[in-house]
């Protein structure tokens, strides 16, 4: 019976590692692909094996054309969406930390109900919203600026959620009643022992909401027009439709994609490790 117990167990072990060992055979082969796109020339890229480097390592050639294309636009794309990441992240993150901190820690009138509100703005597509933002920010004549692009991006709903939940378990009520027995206000008590306590929480929805917006693409479409405006999704999409009126571009979308990939790898792999934490205590709550 033991004995059976235990092969049941290690062939229950043997398929969950076998089935993820497949999920991220399929999640890493689009990006060994591209890796592999950067070393090779146009006719590399149709003709050679997808998952081999080129013979010539073609990587440095390959990324001056990238920035020397277009006079160098690329390079702006790559300013502009790191604008609205960094800005865009860091509002939404100060928003949602200070929403949820609310929720948790004051009662007021209707509080659940205001709560329920927000968090159902979780379950609605992003994409079914955008028409209706790109409308309200043409009646005010905001559309093809950098504004229409970084101020949808600013609120974010499950920052919230995340908020309230890290609070509820990282901040005792206890430490806030000393803050304001020694007269520190409201507002001093958030910012000196609320958003300290909430650190890790606040680098995790940061982390969020700084890949979600470095990664967007229909919000920047829909409300952007201006060459100089665009994200970096926005102009190699705008290269490979002209693709066909210029091959060239084939192999500069593909290097272009892993360019801008490095700065989420660099963001992330240092701070995996409180992202992880704050996200375990987030949901332990």
């Amino acid at each position: 019976m033991k004995q059976k117990q235990q092969q049941a167990w290690w062939a229950g072990r043997a398929t969950a590692t076998t089935l993820c060992a497949i999920a991220a055979l399929y999640t890493l082969m689009p990006l060994i692909w591209m890796v592999f796109g950067v070393t090779k020339t146009l006719p590399e890229l149709y003709s050679s094996n997808g998952f081999s480097p080129s013979a010539g390592m073609h990587v440095f050639d390959n990324i001056r054309d990238l920035f020397a294309q277009d006079n160098g636009r690329f390079a702006r794309w790559i300013l502009n969406t790191a604008l609205y990441a960094i800005i865009g992240a860091a509002v939404a993150t100060l928003l949602s930390v200070a929403a949820g901190y609310a929720f948790d820690k004051f009662a007021f009138r209707g509080r659940e109900k205001w709560y329920a509100l927000v968090i159902a703005g979780v379950l609605i597509p992003h994409t079914a919203i955008v028409v209706p933002l790109y409308l309200m920010m043409s009646e005010i004549q905001m559309t093809d600026t950098f504004w229409s692009v970084l101020i949808p991006v600013m609120v974010n709903p499950f920052g919230v959620y995340l908020a309230r939940a890290y609070s509820s378990g990282a901040i005792p009520d206890e430490m806030l009643e000393a803050a304001r027995i020694d007269g520190a206000g409201e507002i001093r008590t958030f910012f000196s022992v609320g958003l300290r306590m909430m650190g890790p929480g606040a680098l995790t929805i940061f982390l969020f909401q700084f890949i979600a917006i470095w990664n967007n693409f229909f919000l920047p479409l829909v409300m952007v027009t201006d060459n100089d405006l665009f994200t970096i999704g926005q102009g190699l999409f705008t290269w490979s439709s002209a693709i066909s009126q210029n091959p060239e571009y084939t192999r500069l979308v593909v290097v272009g994609s892993a360019v801008a990939t490095i700065p989420l790898i660099l963001l992330f792999i240092p701070l995996q490790r409180r992202w992880r934490a704050g996200l375990a205590e987030g949901g332990i709550k």
